[in-house]
This record gives C-alpha cells, structure tokens and sequence, in this order.
C-alpha cells in the first residue's frame, strides 16, 4: 500500500514541484497539498497520513515547526521531513528537539528529496551537517558565532543594546562589543542595515 504524503508548502513552484515528485513514484499517493501549517493536524486527524513535507514558512505566518510538533505530540508515528530555503540556525535545532525526522534545504540538497522520503520511511533520520552558507556583506553566515547570532534574531525587533541584553541575559556592552564585531564582518555600516539583510536572506529569523 502506498505511503500516504501531506505537502505543507507556500510557494507555488515548489508546492508543484513536491506534487510532481511524489507523483512520480508509485510508492507514495499524495492526499493533499496545502498552503498553511496550522492546517495540518487536521488532515492527520481525519485520515491516515504517513509522510508530510511540511515548509517552515508558510501562509498567514504559520510555523511548520509549531505545526511539526503539535503534529508529533497527538501522531508520533507520523513522519516530518522539514523543507525550507531559509538558513536560520536554530530550526535546525527545533526540529531535532521535537522529533522531527528529517531536514531538507530547498536550494543546497545533497540527494533529492525522494531520496530523503525512501530513507526517512525506512526508519533513518536524514539531516544536513550544517546550514547552507550565505555571503551577508563581505562575510559568510558561517563567519558569526553562535552568540552573535542569538543577538542578529534580536536585532530584527529594533530594541536597544539594553533590551536585547536583558532577554539574552547579557549586558548591554556586550550586545555591543557583537553587534560592533558583526559590522567589521560585513562591512556594513548600521545595525539596521545589518538586521535587515539578515532578515532577507534568511540568517537570522525570529
């Protein structure tokens, strides 16, 4: 009997993408494809789903990854595989912390995903040795510490050096001395200037 795939995917050319992938081969049958994450305990809930490919980014600002462990928590026998293009970090960390079986980036795939499928149905967890790198400015996302990363997500709120440091237990010259350090990095010039470049491409992400 076929494997019964959930496709959890926002963006149009890679929601077809998956469909025509999973469509190909005669040992998965696709139930749905869908735009919003929050949506799919319910197909869980309603019918047996085997496999969901599910986007960490999707419509309304819903999180594949909430929805990953809601999905897991009420049917851990589900499997998840995570399919995302946005290099942050600590998803990476989330998705091993909630059980997620598998990670796949979009852009920097060492197998194709119906690679990843076969070994995921099979029992094995499949996750990438690190996240894809990405040039900020003149640096690579692997260029910053775990600690200047934990201040670029808070960054992107606009707070000052002291509301950062007091979320991230640290002082605020210490925010600083990073935020200062991550500018010589990337030659850019503003904080926000920084914040909003790693927003866009995906390195820091709240």
């Amino acid at each position: 009997m076929p494997y019964r795939v959930l496709i959890v995917e926002d963006q149009e050319m890679p929601r077809q993408l998956f469909e025509i992938f999973v469509r190909s081969d005669p040992r998965y049958t696709l139930i749905a494809s869908i735009a919003n994450a929050a949506l799919a305990i319910d197909f869980c809930r309603h019918g047996r789903i085997d496999l969901i490919l599910m986007d960490v980014m999707t419509e309304l600002g819903s999180s594949g990854l909430d929805a990953a462990e809601a999905v897991k928590r009420e049917f851990p026998a589900v499997k998840i595989i995570i399919v995302t293009s946005m290099p942050e970090s600590s998803w990476l960390e989330r998705a091993r912390r909630i059980g997620v079986d598998s990670f796949w980036y979009k852009e920097a795939q060492k197998e194709p995903i119906l690679a990843v499928m076969e070994r995921t149905m099979a029992g094995e967890r499949v996750y990438p040795d690190e996240t894809p790198a990405v040039r900020i400015g003149h640096a690579s996302s692997h260029d910053f510490s775990e600690r200047e990363l934990d201040i670029l997500r808070e960054l992107i709120s606009g707070d000052s050096n002291a509301e950062i440091g007091e979320r991230l237990g640290i002082a605020a010259s210490t925010v600083k001395y990073h935020v200062q350090n991550m500018l010589e990095k990337t030659g850019m010039h503003t904080r926000t200037e920084l914040a909003a470049a790693a927003r866009s491409l995906g390195i820091a992400i709240k």
